[in-house]
C-alpha cells in the first residue's frame, strides 16, 4: 500500500466557533473582553510582586510565574480566535499549526508543574513552618520553576515530532478553534496508536503525577490544619490554600475531561466548551481569585494606589 505524506495538506480550516456567522461580532467582543481581562489582571498581579517588598516571598514567586504562563496561555490561542471571528478565511498554515500545538503544550503542563509546585510550598508553610525558610530557599525556587519550563518544553516537542510523522489526507477541517491534539489526530489517516499511547502514558505520568502531588500536599495539610486547636487558626491557616485550591479544581477537572479519551470520542461542541474553560476563563479568573482572597495582595495593591495617587497630586 502506498503511503501518503503529510504534505498532501499544507493548511488546516479551523471551523470550531467562527463557524456561526450570526454571532461573529458578539462572539468577538466577548472573547476580546475576557482576553484584555485576563491581560490586566495578571499584568496586574505581576507588577504588585515585582514592586511590592511585602510579597518577595516563595509563594508570590511562584504565583508572578503563574500569572506568566497564565497569559502565554491565552495569547497561543485567543488571538488567532479573535482574528478568525472577523475574517472569512479560517486557515491557518501546516507549520502555524504544529507552532501553536507546540506552545500550547507546554504551556499547559508548565501550568500542571507550577500548581504542584505552590501546592507543595503550603505543605511546607503550613506543616513545617519553622524550616519554611530555609526549605523553600531562592535557589530551590529558582531550580524548579527553571524545571518546570525544561520539562514542559520536552514533553511539547515530543508530541509536535510525533504529530509531524502522521498523514492527513482526510480532510483539513479541525472542528476546533485551535490546533489541538485530539482534533488533530481525528482528522489523520495514518495509525495513531503510538500517539494516543503516548498521551495516555505520559499523561498519567505529568498530569496524574502532578494532581496527585497536589492531593497528597493538602491531605497532609487538611490534617495539620484540623490539628490547630483555635477556629481563628484552622481558618487562616485553609484561607492561605483556598484559592489554590479552586484554581486547581477549575483546571485540572476540564484538562482531564479533554485528554483522557480517545480520539473516537471526542466530541466538538463538549470539548470547544471545557477548553474554554481551562484555556480562557480559568487563566482570567486566577488573578482575581488570589486578589479577592488573599489580603496581602489586596493590600499591596491598596499600597500602589495609594502611591499613585500621591505621585499625581505632587505634579
Amino acid at each position: 500500500m502506498e503511503t501518503e505524506n503529510h504534505t498532501s495538506v499544507t493548511s488546516f480550516i479551523l471551523s470550531g466557533m467562527s463557524d456561526i456567522p450570526e454571532y461573529q461580532i458578539t462572539l468577538f467582543l466577548v472573547f476580546l473582553t475576557l482576553y484584555l481581562l485576563n491581560l490586566l489582571g495578571n499584568i496586574v498581579m505581576m507588577a504588585l510582586i515585582v514592586t511590592d517588598p511585602k510579597l518577595k516571598t516563595p509563594m508570590y514567586f511562584f504565583l508572578c510565574n503563574l500569572s506568566f504562563v497564565d497569559m502565554c496561555f491565552t495569547s497561543v490561542t485567543v488571538p488567532k480566535l479573535l482574528a478568525d471571528f472577523l475574517s472569512k478565511s479560517k486557515i491557518i498554515s501546516y507549520p502555524g499549526c504544529m507552532a501553536q500545538m507546540y506552545f500550547f503544550l507546554a504551556i499547559c503542563v508548565n501550568e500542571c508543574f507550577l500548581l504542584s509546585i505552590m501546592a507543595y510550598d503550603r505543605y511546607v508553610a503550613i506543616c513545617n513552618p519553622l524550616h519554611y525558610v530555609m526549605v523553600m530557599n531562592r535557589m530551590l525556587c529558582s531550580v524548579m520553576v527553571t524545571g518546570c519550563w525544561t520539562i514542559s518544553q520536552l514533553h511539547s516537542l515530543l508530541h509536535t515530532l510525533l504529530m509531524s510523522q502522521l498523514s492527513f489526507c482526510r480532510s483539513n477541517i479541525i472542528d476546533h478553534f485551535f490546533c489541538d491534539l485530539p482534533p488533530l489526530l481525528k482528522l489523520s489517516c495514518s495509525d495513531i496508536f503510538t500517539n494516543e499511547l503516548v498521551i495516555f502514558i505520559e499523561g498519567a505520568v505529568i498530569g496524574t503525577g502532578t494532581f496527585l502531588c497536589i492531593i497528597i500536599s493538602y491531605i497532609c495539610i487538611f490534617s495539620t490544619i484540623l490539628g490547630i486547636q483555635s477556629a481563628e487558626g484552622r481558618h487562616k491557616a485553609f484561607s492561605t490554600c483556598s484559592s489554590h485550591l479552586i484554581v486547581v479544581s477549575l483546571f485540572f477537572g476540564s484538562a482531564f475531561f479533554t485528554y483522557y479519551r480517545t480520539s473516537s470520542s471526542y466530541n466538538q461542541n463538549k470539548n470547544q466548551l471545557v477548553t474554554v474553560m481551562y484555556t480562557i476563563i480559568t487563566p482570567m479568573l486566577n488573578p482575581f481569585i488570589y486578589s479577592l482572597r488573599n489580603n496581602e495582595v489586596k493590600g499591596a495593591l491598596k499600597r500602589a494606589i495609594g502611591r499613585r495617587i500621591r505621585h499625581v497630586q505632587k505634579m
